[in-house]
């Protein structure tokens, strides 16, 4: 796919960015160069590959997931204008 300076032109406005005429024939040739990296891409066969979630086989270290802060939730509520049942009640903004 090769884009013209009109469609970049339109791109731009639909995007609203501002491009100026002299920036248009650089944009059109970056714009080009990543539809030509698409289609590279897409021409490579990937029949039988699994996706992958990342590049490497890595796998996270996991630690122990477990609070670390200070439970502070009765000092907020306790100055909070209105709290019912553990909960903050807030004026009605949706009718």
């Amino acid at each position: 796919m090769s884009l013209t300076i009109d469609d970049v032109r339109r791109i731009a406005k639909l995007a609203r960015i501002a491009v100026t005429d002299d920036e248009l024939a650089a944009t059109q040739q970056q714009l080009n160069r990543i539809f030509g990296l698409i289609e590279e891409m897409r021409a490579v066969d990937t029949t039988g590959i699994e996706p992958m979630a990342h590049a490497q086989d890595v796998m996270l270290r996991l630690r122990e997931d477990m609070a670390t802060a200070p439970d502070r939730r009765a000092e907020w509520q306790a100055v909070a204008p209105a709290v019912e049942n553990g909960l903050y009640l807030v004026p009605k903004v949706i009718e």
